[in-house]
């Protein structure tokens, strides 16, 4: 029950305190040993030759794994000074939808970031992932997984609020019209009565399949780009037997946000400037699933503020910011699972194997081919050109 502001402050001068500490370390490659290490530091209020005075209950703030998560942000070129700067310069925002799992949400004042509390058993999971996440992050950087860049605690009052530091999947600044928590399963995945009563619901895939019964359209690299990295992503997850994550899928509609303006006519003059891209690197859903963007290739162009350029049946042109979430939650779900099931099989290995690979495959199938498709091509001209008529050239 620590006030918001209180926790705020304490989450800054915390992180302030282990990043700075942190850069008097050499850099040095990552050992096994270095996922395990916890530091923890005292902060008084009255201050002491290590932390500054502060107007907060004293508390005592833990850094999990310090050494790798610096290695982690290092990967998403994110330097000490920005990640400092951006979390610990200006106040953060509280975001008011807290979601399903009853965890604050903070955002950096820039966007950049996003600070989520995480209870006991998710900082543990995350930990356990973090050497098999190291071995995946230097095979292919870009994922869309969640990109997680630090894991603290703050201990004040008797309690444990443990907090993890990830990308922001939804930069602020960016209207999304319609937002979508897609599973790849139809049962009961209808938004409730209270969730479509919010300013901004998050709807789900029965709700996706009614809305957008014809999908959303991709030129087919993006496609083929988005495709190959859920499945890479996919194989991730059931290799930790991971169940139970979603894709969240926001959407821009650039069609009706210009319709919008127009509407407003003029009086909203102050918000055509383009907000700044995020600075992280890969940490746009653009990014995420292109190898090109980055090494000076054509495809970032400057209008698309880091999401992916797509169209809906009616042709209106989208631009989409997704990622997968909830991937810390599920060791429940499958410990759920794994009990009945050990009732009933005797083998209960197998079951724990099998179940994760089928619900990554269903996910799979659902978003390649359900959710997003390739835009069609034109019919090829070569059946026209034996009738007579005059072969069109390809552009």
């Amino acid at each position: 029950q620590t006030t918001s502001s209180a926790l705020k402050g304490a989450i800054q001068l915390g992180i302030t305190h282990t990043v700075g500490s942190l850069s008097t370390k050499p850099e040095r490659d990552v050992l096994m040993q270095d996922f395990y290490v916890v530091e923890s530091i005292f902060f008084p209020s009255e201050g002491s030759n290590l932390t500054p005075a502060h107007h907060y209950n004293d508390f005592r703030f833990k850094t999990y794994a310090p050494v790798a998560f610096r290695y982690f942000r290092e990967l998403f070129g994110i330097r000490p000074d920005d990640y400092l700067y951006s979390l610990c310069n200006e106040p953060l925002i509280e975001l008011s939808n807290s979601g399903a799992s009853g965890s604050l949400f903070y955002v950096s004042s820039d966007d950049e970031f996003i600070i989520k509390t995480v209870q006991h058993k998710e900082a543990e999971f995350l930990q356990k992932l973090l050497p098999g996440y190291y071995m995946n992050l230097n095979q292919n950087p870009r994922t869309l997984l969640p990109k997680f860049y630090g894991l603290y605690c703050v201990q004040a009052g008797g309690k444990n609020i443990r907090i993890v530091v990830m990308n922001n999947l939804l930069p602020r600044s960016v209207k999304m019209h319609l937002k979508y928590d897609l599973k790849g399963s139809t049962c009961k995945r209808r938004a409730s009565q209270k969730e479509r009563e919010k300013v901004f619901p998050t709807y789900k895939d029965l709700d996706f399949m009614q809305d957008i019964p014809d999908g959303l359209f991709l030129d087919s690299d993006m496609y083929n780009a988005l495709c190959k990295t859920l499945q890479r992503d996919c194989l991730v997850l059931q290799s930790f037997k991971i169940m139970d994550y979603s894709l969240l899928v926001a959407i821009h509609n650039i069609d009706q946000a210009q319709r919008e303006h127009a509407m407003a006519d003029g009086t909203s003059q102050a918000d055509t400037r383009r907000p700044a891209a995020q600075k992280a690197l890969y940490s746009t859903a653009m990014e995420s699933i292109q190898g090109e963007a980055r090494r000076g290739g054509t495809i970032e162009t400057d209008d698309q503020m880091g999401g992916i350029p797509a169209r809906n049946a009616k042709g209106e042109r989208l631009l989409l910011y997704i990622g997968i979430i909830d991937v810390l939650q599920s060791y429940r779900f499958v410990k759920k699972l794994e009990h009945s099931w050990k009732a009933l099989v005797h083998d209960g290995d197998t079951v724990s194997v099998h179940k994760p690979s089928f619900y990554a495959e269903r996910f799979q199938r659902f978003m390649c081919n359900t959710a997003f498709k390739k835009i069609p091509l034109k019919p090829s001209p070569s059946k026209k050109s034996r009738s007579g008529a005059a072969v069109p050239r390809r552009s």
